[in-house]
């Protein structure tokens, strides 16, 4: 993992805040790494702009919590895509909900695009609000970032015990759909 700034960005509503909060606590408290978090949202409740920069290292304590060029993007709103996209490092990794952002194509060939239909499977679920846990499943899947039990234990202690079953299925959904998505990348020969 190393140090490795992460920027996760969508609309208010869309859980961005909580996804952050799990991925530090994955990297901070159960994968004894170090990770700081800072946060941007609207006024508005719901529907507004929001943004976690997350910024996780292995091996050293984060000096500077601020996200200049993040290594990974998650963008689960267009807005989001078009505000951060640009500052994303040359070689970064760009994670999208494919159905509410539509990457430029072509803009910049060495970032790795890799988009999910987490929304639509959070439906799937019955609760839209577990988009979020899809999307960090995701992330899971199609890097090195993270690893599975560090991360469901950071969810059950984020999430009421009820739904923790909820969250950790649709974790393993995401999981499940970037492990399969980089296989089938492979398989067609495409680096990965």
């Amino acid at each position: 993992m190393s140090h490795t700034d992460v920027v996760i960005s969508g609309f208010g509503g869309q859980g961005v805040i909580m996804a952050g909060i799990v991925l530090g606590k994955t990297i901070s408290i159960f994968s004894d790494g170090f990770a700081t978090m800072t946060q941007n949202f609207g006024p508005e409740a719901r529907g507004g702009a929001c943004t976690a920069q997350v910024v996780v290292d292995s091996d050293n304590p984060i000096r500077y919590p601020y996200v200049q060029h993040p290594k990974i993007l998650i963008a689960m709103s267009q807005e989001g895509y078009e505000k951060h996209e640009p500052n994303l490092a040359s070689d970064g990794l760009l994670l999208y909900e494919e159905e509410l952002v539509e990457p430029h194509p072509g803009k910049r060939d060495q970032i790795k695009a890799l988009g999910i239909p987490a929304a639509r499977i959070a439906e799937e679920f019955g609760n839209p609000m577990v988009l979020n846990m899809v999307m960090i499943g995701f992330l899971a899947g199609t890097s090195n970032l993270i690893d599975i039990e560090p991360a469901k234990k950071a969810i059950a202690g984020c999430v009421p015990s009820h739904f923790i079953e909820l969250n950790h299925r649709a974790f393993d959904k995401g999981y499940e759909y970037g492990r399969n998505k980089l296989e089938a990348l492979k398989a067609a020969g495409s680096e990965v």
